[in-house]
Parts: C-alpha cells; structure tokens; sequence
C-alpha cells in the first residue's frame, strides 16, 4: 500500500534525523548489518520517506529557528572577522633604567616599545563576538581564538557552487595537454 509508512521506516525517518547516516539509521531502525548500506539508500530514495524527513526537518527549522540562512549568516560573521579588532599591537613609551657607560650611574631614559593591547570584549558588536571560539588566561598573556575564518570561506564558497570538482586525469603524461596545442591561434 503506498502512501503509508511502516513502523519500521518511521524509525528509520527518526533516526537519520539525528545523524544524516543512512546505514547506522536502517540499522538502529531494526534493518540487517549486513544489508544497512543497501538498505540506508534505497530507503532514502523512497518518495514518502523523502517527504516526511523534508516535512520533519522543515518543522524542526522553525521549531529551532535554524535555517540555512542563520547558518549562513553565522559562517559570514566568522569570515568577515577582522583580528585587529580584538587586539591591535601599539607603540609606547616606556621608562627604562640603564647604566650611563662613562658615569657607571643608574639613570631613566624612555624608549619605543610595541605592546598588545586587548580590546575590552565589552565594546565588541555581537557579530564580533560571534567569530570568538575561546578566551584564556594563558602564562604568556591573553590568549583570543577565533574560528577558522578559511573553512567559513570554504563552506560559503561550497553553498555558492563556486568550487566544482575538476577531473585530474589519472597522473600519465598523455593527460596533459601540450602547451603548444593550448597557444595554438587557429588560423581559419
């Protein structure tokens, strides 16, 4: 009968859910080890299965209010973060003691030194704080991590379509194409 699920797919629907593994999802739905694979897949491209994990996902995104679009804003705020705007190394003067070399006295004198000041978190927009992944006191100093501002880029860029597989050949020399043939002007 189509348009009913059985339990057992149910189950299968609930447990992708979880984990978007569709082997480990037919197994722990009651599906056999041995053919979980075959069976993850073929559920998957099963029509009312398909349509009830679009609707469940779809309510659990406005149940969480998690949506590819805050996902994607959220990678934007980690991408666009600017370091400096946490901490920013400066030049002061500082007073210094030395030993005048024809007296042998102490004496004071300044010098330029480059310090790093941390920006009070308290100043920071939301968005910069949202790009923080950790603050620690550590026995150099303050220590401000930032999430990896590549892979945000890396996951916009993948969103976007801008980074398609090329293949590569298999390494023989007969897979390159000859630099003359690819200057050649056609003459026709």
């Amino acid at each position: 009968m189509r348009g009913e699920l059985t339990e057992k797919q149910k189950q299968f629907c609930s447990e992708y859910l979880i984990d978007l593994n569709a082997t480990q999802s037919a197994i722990k739905a009651g599906y056999s080890e041995k053919t979980a694979y075959s069976a993850g897949q073929r559920l998957l491209k099963n029509v009312e299965i398909q349509a009830l994990l679009q609707k469940s996902m779809q309510k659990r995104s406005k149940r969480t209010e998690i949506t590819q679009d805050w996902v994607l804003e959220e990678l934007r705020k980690i991408a666009s973060t600017d370091g400096s705007v946490y901490a920013k190394v400066v030049v002061k003067e500082q007073p210094e003691t030395v030993i005048d070399e024809e007296t042998g006295e102490q004496k004071k004198v300044s010098r330029m030194r480059q310090f790093v000041e941390m920006e009070n978190t308290d100043s920071l927009t939301a968005e910069q704080k949202a790009a923080i992944s950790c603050i620690k006191q550590t026995r150099n100093g303050i220590e401000v991590g930032t999430y990896d501002k590549v892979k945000a880029l890396e996951l916009i860029g993948k969103h976007l379509g801008m980074f398609k597989d090329v293949p590569q050949g298999n390494g023989d020399i007969e897979d390159l194409t000859p630099l003359a043939e690819l200057l050649a002007v056609d003459d026709e």
